[in-house]
C-alpha cells in the first residue's frame, strides 16, 4: 500500500483496504463481546473454581476496569511505536490470555487472565479505529468505514451475552474464551499483509509518569460510578470518585506542562474536537443508562429468563444496522452533519419518551423504545466518531481514538449512575412503607421475598416501572437539550471535515 495522496486528492480505497477493514472488525467484535461474555458463564465458573464473593466480582469486572484505565496509554503508545505493531502485539496477548482463561485452574488464575485480556483489549480498540483513519483517506469512504466500526462494536456487546448462554449450554464455561482464538490467529496472519503501519514520525519521549496518573484518574471514577446504581451514594464511592477527579487534575496539569505529553493539549484546541468528545459522552450516557433499566425490566418485571432476556434484547440492535449506513447516506446526499447529529439526538429523545409510557406489561413498547433510542444514538455516534478522527492530525489518531473510547467508558458509567439513581429514588418512594427493608433496596430483593408477602411482587414491579419512567423522562430531557445545543457546539463543522495532509503525518514504513 502506498502513502495517501496529498490533500484535495484523497485516494479511493480498493478491495485490499476493505478486506483489511473486515480483518480489523474481528478483534473489535471480540473485544466488545468480552464486556458481556461472562453473563451466563459465572454460575458454571463459580461451581468449578469456587471463587469467593470478592473474587467473583473481580472475575466479572476486572476486564472492563483494566480496559478503561489503559485506553489512553495504549492510544498514545500506538502513535509512537506504530498502530499495526501495537495491534498485533495486543492480538497475541489477547489470544494467549483467552487460552489461559479457558483452562484456568483457580479463581486467581482466571482473574489474572481477565486482566491481561483487558490489557489486550485496550491495545485493540484505539488501534482499530486509528487504522481506519489511515486506510480510508477519502472522507465518504471513511464515514462508511466508521459506520461499520460503530455497528460492529454495538453488535458485539449485544451478542456477548447470547453467545455466552449458547456456549455454556452446549459446552463448558471455558468455551466462551476459546472463540477468540481463530479470530486472533487470522489477524496475526493477515494483519502484516493487509494493514499499513502508521505512527507519529516525531513522537518525542514517551511520558511514563502519565501512565499511573491516567489510571489513577480513570479507575476510581469508573469504579465509583458503576457501583452507585446498585449500592447508592455510599461515602466510599463518593470518595473514590473524588480521588479520581483529583488525579485527573494532576494528569491534566502534567499534560499541559511536560515537554512531551501523553495526550497533546493542542488536540483539544482543534475545531470541533472537544465538543465532539462531549457529545459522544452524552450518547454513551443515554445508551447505557437505558440498558440499566431495560435488561432488568425484561427479566424481573416481565419474568423472562436470563437467556430469553438476552435474546429479546437483540431486537433493538437490528435498527442499528440500518441507522449506521443511513447516517452516512444523509451526509453524502447533502444534509449537514450538524443537522444529522441534532436529528439523531431528537430521535433518541423520542425513544426515551416512548420508554416513559411503559407499564408493567409493555414488552413491545419497551423494545420499540429501545430500537428508536439506539437508532438515534447511532446516527449521532457515526458522525461524531468521524468528526473526532478528522479533527485530529493523523499522527495522533491513536490518541484521539483512545480519548473517544475513554469518554465512552465515562459516559456509560455516568449514565448508569445518574439515571440509575433517579430510578432507585423513585422506586424507594413508591414501594409501600410496610414492605421489608430488603424490598426497599432493589426489585430483586423484593421478588426474593414475594412468597412470604402477598402483593409485594406486584407493588415492587410497579415501583420499578415508575422508576424507569422517571429516568426515561430525565433521559429524554437530556437528549432534547443535546439536540438543541449540538448545532451551536458543532458550528463550523458542516459536511465532512477536511482531511489533513496525510503524507506529512505518516511514517514512511507503510506497506
Amino acid at each position: 500500500m502506498t502513502n495517501p495522496t496529498p490533500v484535495g486528492r484523497p485516494s479511493l480505497a480498493g478491495r485490499r483496504e476493505w478486506t483489511a477493514l473486515a480483518v480489523l472488525m474481528l478483534p473489535l467484535l471480540l473485544v466488545s463481546m468480552d464486556v458481556s461474555v461472562l453473563y451466563f458463564a459465572v454460575p458454571a465458573i463459580s461451581a468449578d473454581l469456587e471463587p469467593t464473593g470478592t473474587q467473583q466480582l473481580w472475575i466479572f469486572d476486572i476486564y472492563g476496569f483494566v480496559l478503561a484505565g489503559l485506553l489512553m496509554t495504549m492510544g498514545a503508545l500506538g502513535d509512537r511505536i506504530g498502530r499495526r505493531r501495537l495491534l498485533l502485539i495486543g492480538a497475541a496477548a489477547f489470544g494467549a490470555a483467552s487460552l489461559t482463561a479457558a483452562y484456568a485452574q483457580s479463581a486467581e488464575m482466571l482473574i489474572v487472565a481477565r486482566a491481561v485480556l483487558g490489557i489486550g483489549g485496550a491495545t485493540l480498540m484505539p488501534s482499530t479505529m486509528a487504522l481506519v483513519r489511515t486506510l480510508f483517506t477519502d472522507p465518504a469512504q471513511r464515514t462508511k468505514a466508521i459506520a461499520i466500526w460503530s455497528g460492529v462494536m454495538t453488535a458485539g456487546v449485544a451478542l456477548g451475552s447470547v453467545m455466552s448462554g449458547l456456549l455454556v449450554e452446549h459446552f463448558w464455561w471455558g468455551s466462551v474464551f476459546l472463540v477468540n482464538l481463530p479470530a486472533m490467529a487470522l489477524l496475526l496472519l493477515l494483519g502484516p499483509l493487509l494493514l499499513p503501519e502508521a505512527k507519529n514520525p516525531e513522537p518525542g519521549r514517551f511520558d511514563w509518569p502519565s501512565i499511573p496518573l491516567s489510571m489513577a484518574a480513570v479507575l476510581p471514577v469508573v469504579y465509583g460510578l458503576k457501583e452507585i446504581p446498585s449500592e447508592g451514594w455510599n461515602v466510599r464511592y463518593v470518595v473514590s470518585i473524588t480521588v479520581g477527579l483529583l488525579f485527573a487534575a494532576l494528569f491534566v496539569h502534567r499534560q499541559r506542562t511536560t515537554a512531551s505529553p501523553m495526550i497533546a493539549p493542542d488536540l483539544f484546541r482543534r475545531p470541533g474536537f472537544t465538543p465532539a468528545l462531549t457529545l459522544y459522552l452524552i450518547t454513551m450516557f443515554a445508551m447505557m443508562g437505558s440498558a440499566y433499566f431495560t435488561t432488568q425490566y425484561i427479566q424481573s418485571v416481565l419474568g423472562k429468563s436470563a437467556l430469553e432476556a438476552a435474546l429479546w434484547a437483540l431486537l433493538p440492535s437490528v435498527p442499528i444496522g440500518l441507522a449506521a449506513p443511513l447516517s452516512t447516506q444523509l451526509v453524502q446526499r447533502g444534509m449537514s452533519r450538524v443537522h444529522v447529529v441534532a436529528a439523531g439526538f431528537a430521535i433518541g429523545a423520542c425513544g426515551y419518551g416512548l420508554l416513559a409510557l411503559a407499564g408493567t406489561d409493555s414488552m413491545a413498547l419497551v423494545l420499540t423504545a429501545c430500537g428508536v433510542l439506539a437508532s438515534g444514538i447511532t446516527l449521532v455516534s457515526v458522525q461524531i466518531a468521524d468528526l473526532v478522527l478528522t479533527a485530529a492530525p493523523v499522527e495522533r489518531a491513536g490518541s484521539a481514538s483512545s480519548l473517544m473510547e475513554t469518554g465512552a467508558e465515562f459516559g456509560g458509567a455516568l449514565g448508569m449512575a445518574l439515571l440509575g439513581s433517579i430510578g432507585t429514588a423513585v422506586y424507594r418512594h413508591e414501594i409501600p412503607a410496610s414492605a421489608p427493608d430488603a424490598a426497599h433496596e432493589t426489585l430483586g430483593g423484593a421478588l426474593a421475598l414475594a412468597d412470604r408477602f402477598p402483593g409485594l411482587a406486584t407493588a415492587a414491579r410497579e415501583a420499578f416501572t415508575d422508576g424507569m419512567q422517571g429516568a426515561a423522562i430525565a433521559g429524554a430531557l437530556l437528549l432534547a437539550g443535546a439536540a438543541c445545543l449540538a448545532p451551536l457546539a458543532l458550528r463550523g463543522t458542516r459536511g465532512h471535515a477536511k482531511t489533513p495532509d496525510e503524507p506529512s503525518s505518516l511514517s514512511p514504513s507503510g506497506v
